[in-house]
């Protein structure tokens, strides 16, 4: 049972089945699901469909993590990535051409991979502190989706571009299905080759890594590039959802979610051993949060604060050191021998 306890997903899940469960008291019919017109709809589809974005930036985070760094600039690349998508389907004659859409995501995406090496390179190659690095674009990354939008919304009115993040394929929401896509995908290149054994030995000491044999440089570059390439598709998903690209909101503050997410699901950030899974959770965890915090009706003013200390007891509770010091229980003293001796060899009564 202890060992059971000591599991990194052991908690993470817990939260999350106890956030269920205060919604499914709050919320009547929370845990139907219904097919409607060929779609699933219910609540917990909308958890998955709305949290598929912050999967996605969270999955990209937790390769960064793994090698020591931090990647800020996840929410500029989300804003980046759906204003020039979007600004490329509005100046389509025919916005419903799937060509000229998927031409639209293929700029748009390779955006967002150039930027992912941008970070790489200043981290890997000149040597800047990633917080440093990342936080520059940040900065300038919100102003670049500012002059890419002008500085207003641009609304567009694209059948196959609403697909993306607002559409259903095999009844399932589409967003769902490229979430799973890429999981897949990254579970297989980190869990069955070298791959993420690379990523671990870097975040754990990448001078011994670098004497080792394994080419650091590549490494980082490679992750903070995947982290570019998930923020772009987010960024996609979150712009054709609402059929519109607002360069100042969209993915504001989502790098934060995606910090907490990875926390959560247990990787360190001093870098070392990670989980998706783990990462998969927390994301769920931060989403399924904000359902609860509207299906019970939490003041507005107080959300941010609501939220912080559900997220302060995941983290509490998940830290054994802490634990350890609530939880622990004292042991007895054998049986048939007093008090008093136990305290002279040193054992608590």
């Amino acid at each position: 049972m202890s060992a059971l306890l000591r599991h990194r997903l052991v908690w993470p899940a817990a939260v999350l089945a106890g956030l269920l469960l205060v919604n499914v008291i709050f919320t009547d019919g929370f845990l139907s699901v219904q097919i409607r017109d060929g779609h699933l709809y219910g609540s917990l589809i909308d958890i998955l469909r709305f949290g598929a974005p912050l999967i996605l930036v969270a999955l990209g985070m937790t390769l960064v993590i793994a090698t020591g760094g931090i990647d800020l600039s996840v929410g500029s690349v989300v804003a980046i990535s759906g204003a020039l998508a979007c600004l490329q389907i509005s100046g389509l004659g025919d916005q419903g051409s799937v060509g000229g859409v998927l031409a639209a995501v293929a700029v748009a995406l390779a955006l967002s991979l150039a930027l992912g090496v941008w970070n790489g390179l200043l981290v890997s190659a000149i040597g800047i502190q990633p917080i440093i690095a990342t936080l520059i674009l940040m900065v300038a990354g919100r102003g670049l989706a500012q002059l890419i939008t002008d500085g207003q919304i641009i609304t567009v009115n694209s059948a196959p571009y609403k697909l993306i993040g607002g559409g259903y394929w095999l009844t399932l929401p589409f967003g769902i299905i490229i979430v799973a896509a890429v999981l897949t995908l990254t579970a297989f290149l980190t869990r069955r080759l070298a791959l993420g054994l690379l990523i671990e030995a870097v975040g754990g000491n990448a001078e011994a890594s670098r004497l080792a044999g394994i080419r650091s440089r590549g490494v980082l570059i490679m992750v903070y590039t995947f982290a570019g390439l998930c923020a772009g598709i987010a960024g996609l998903m979150i712009s054709s959802n609402v059929s519109s690209a607002d360069g100042n909101n969209a993915g504001l503050w989502i790098e934060l979610d995606a910090i907490l997410a990875v926390v959560i699901g247990g990787t360190s950030l001093s870098g070392g051993r990670f989980s998706l899974a783990g990462t998969v959770l927390g994301a769920l965890i931060i989403q399924t949060l904000t359902t609860t915090i509207y299906s019970i009706g939490v003041p507005p003013e107080t959300t941010l604060l609501f939220k912080a200390l559900v997220v302060t007891i995941v983290c509490l509770l998940q830290s054994q050191a802490f634990r350890a010091k609530v939880f622990r229980r004292r042991a007895a003293p054998p049986a048939g021998r007093p008090a008093a001796e136990e305290k002279k060899v040193g054992v608590p009564a």
